[in-house]
Parts: structure tokens; C-alpha cells; sequence
């Protein structure tokens, strides 16, 4: 613990993206930072432990202290969570998968650590956002990042015709991802609305044994069959 008159570091620790040695996708200021920290602000206690433990499992689970962020958590509780940080403590945040405060509710903590005067620490590791770019081919110049398009099949299909547009009109990939159950519909979705001469990457199951990440053309992917269910994937289309 530092002196009472400063404030601890929050880490921003990655975790891998599936089953796989962690080792392979990490350097090693991740098992150096997770071997001095003890407070984690983490999505969920019980994958968050097995990731600590994988990396490094000499670590003692009984001397960690886990704060739960997730889409149930309010507002007033985040104070709470960094409370260690104002008492000089270092602390970890930790997302499900990949990176910490992309695609993360992780964000909302790191915003008020800035808030708060508190130094943020990002740790290098997977991005599958960025890992997706740049197997790609397309523009890593100019991309824009999505999230998830509506699930209403009218907001669907104007969705990825306004962003079909975009990508023409401003020479920009589009990238977005979809709850991977639904992954199949959405690439059914995508090759009976988007151009045939539009390019559709997948990028699925990224880092992991099972790895797929593929650019075609959608009149090319009408040719090819993919199961994607349940498969983590990442979607970039690009009109050239």
C-alpha cells in the first residue's frame, strides 16, 4: 500500500478471449501486475478468479478482494468500488474478454478515475476489435466501431444500408458485432442486403485454436457456408 497521502494506479488488465494458454497472448507485465494486486474490479467473480488463477496460480484466491461490475450494478456503487485506489491502494480492472473499457462497462470506471486524479495503467493484450482490422484488408486507416445494430429486421436492414454508404462515401470500414447466438441470422441477414460487390469480413473465435477470419465479397459468401452459433465473432464490411 502506498502512503495515505496518495492514490493507488488502476490497471487495466486484459484477458484472453477464450480457452487457450494465456501465456500465448500475454506479455509478461500482466503476470507481473497480477502477481502485486489484490483489488480487481471485474464482470464476474468466477471467470474473473479462474483468469487470475490460470496466469498466475500461486496467487492466493483467499487474498483477493473482487468488485462486481456488470448491467445490474448502479451508479452510486462505483465510488465504492475505487474506494481502495483513494486509500493508496492499486487496483486491476479486468473485462470479460479482451481488452478492459472497450466494448466494456469497464469505461464507466475509468472515467471517474480520471475524474478523481487517479493514474489509469492500460496493459497491453487482445483486442478482437483490432486483431478483426487488421486481418482484414480493409481500411485501417478509417474505421468506425459499432457495437451491436438493432435487432428489428426494418432497423436492421437501414442500418447496414446506411452504414453500406458510409463505407463507400468516406472510404470506411464499419464494424459491428452481434450476441453470438445470433451470429447465423445476422450473416444470413447481411448476404441478402448488403451489395454483392460490398466486402464482408468474419473474424471469429480470434486468438483461439478454432480461429476463422476470412474477406470476401458477399456475392462469394452466397458460395460459402459458415456455422458461426455461439462463436464470438467480429463483422467489418467495406464497399470500395
Amino acid at each position: 500500500m502506498n502512503s495515505k497521502t496518495s492514490l493507488g494506479k488502476l490497471y487495466l488488465i486484459p484477458t484472453t478471449m477464450g480457452e487457450c494458454d494465456p501465456m500465448d497472448v500475454f506479455p509478461q507485465t500482466i503476470k507481473r501486475s497480477i502477481e502485486l494486486l489484490d483489488h480487481y474490479i471485474v464482470e464476474n467473480d468466477k471467470t474473473a478468479r479462474k483468469s487470475i488463477k490460470l496466469v498466475c496460480p500461486e496467487k492466493k484466491q483467499a487474498d483477493l478482494t473482487l468488485y462486481v461490475l456488470n448491467k445490474h450494478t448502479e451508479t452510486k456503487e462505483h465510488l465504492e468500488f475505487i474506494k481502495p485506489l483513494l486509500e493508496g491502494h492499486n487496483m486491476g480492472l479486468m473485462s470479460e474478454a479482451g481488452c478492459p473499457g472497450v466494448a466494456d462497462p469497464g469505461a464507466v470506471i475509468v472515467k471517474l478515475a480520471h475524474e478523481k486524479g487517479i493514474q489509469v495503467v492500460p496493459l497491453v493484450g487482445p483486442s478482437s476489435i483490432l486483431l478483426a482490422m487488421m486481418a482484414s484488408g480493409m481500411n485501417g486507416q478509417s474505421f468506425t466501431f459499432h457495437g451491436y445494430l438493432p435487432i428489428e429486421k426494418d432497423e436492421k436492414k437501414s442500418s447496414l444500408k446506411t452504414l453500406e454508404r458510409i463505407s463507400f462515401e468516406k472510404n470506411q470500414s464499419q464494424i459491428f458485432i452481434e450476441t453470438p447466438y445470433r451470429n447465423n441470422k445476422l450473416l444470413e441477414d447481411l448476404i441478402q442486403i448488403l451489395h454483392p460487390e460490398t466486402h464482408l469480413c468474419i473474424a471469429t473465435d480470434i486468438t483461439l485454436p478454432t480461429e476463422y477470419i476470412k474477406t470476401k465479397k458477399i456475392a462469394a459468401w452466397k458460395k460459402e457456408t459458415v456455422d458461426l452459433h455461439k462463436r464470438p465473432t467480429i463483422f467489418i464490411i467495406h464497399k470500395m
